[in-house]
């Protein structure tokens, strides 16, 4: 327990100790009295000691996999590259307008260049609920953040300018408006190592486990 709680960033105090310790005599005196009820034999009991043993199983499988495979430099210095090549040298800071149907994403367009609103535009009619009451705005973000279609757009307008033509992902028909940008800072390899070595190792184990269960009989 101290050492789960110190891996939470709590430190190893005579206080934190204590507290455990509370915690420890609380739960053996509750135990006890539980088995003298003979809750320990019920088929409920059974069944969630069982599922628990499973969890603890799976977690003690997952991490001896990890630590028996573990990830080197190489995948990380890749996965590294991949990420900064995705995300371009560039943030935008744009606005978007989503709807379902071209026709209407074409008529949004024609009324903005008319002197219409891009901002009420989006508040009235975009079908993007995390952009919709904000004008469409989308913050700052690299191109590589959105779907293909959408930062391939993005990223052949220049500042103020709006796409000539509904631009259509899976979500709809957009009409996309850049309202700035500025050079990206991509964070040294060193700063984010730990994050792409932690998503590695979930890839890896999800590989894994699409392995198990493809080779297994399930009934």
């Amino acid at each position: 327990i101290i050492k789960a709680n110190a891996s939470q960033g709590q430190q190893d105090t005579p206080d934190l100790r204590n507290r455990v310790r509370e915690v420890l005599i609380r739960n053996e005196l509750l135990s006890q009295e539980a088995t003298k009820k003979g809750l320990d034999k019920t088929p409920e009991f059974q069944t969630q000691m069982e599922l628990n043993r499973q969890d603890v199983l799976v977690n003690a499988f997952i991490q001896d996999y990890i630590k028996n495979n573990p990830i080197g430099d190489d995948l990380v210095k890749a996965e590294y590259d991949r990420a900064r090549g995705q995300a371009g040298d560039k943030e935008y800071k744009a606005r978007h307008i989503l709807v379902k149907d071209e026709a209407e994403a074409k008529q949004i367009i024609a009324q903005i260049k008319k002197g219409g609103s891009c901002e009420k535009s989006a508040a009235q009619k975009s079908e993007d609920p995390g952009s919709k009451d904000k004008g469409g705005d989308l913050d700052w973000a690299p191109g590589g953040r959105y779907v293909p279609q959408f930062s391939d757009a993005l990223k052949k307008l220049k500042k103020g300018q709006m796409t000539d033509a509904p631009v259509q992902t899976q979500f709809g028909w957009h009409v996309i408006r850049v309202d700035d940008e500025r050079s990206m800072k991509f964070p040294d390899i060193d700063q984010v190592k730990a994050q792409i070595v932690q998503g590695l190792q979930r890839q890896a184990v999800e590989k894994l486990i699409a392995d198990l269960r493809s080779k297994a009989k399930v009934e």
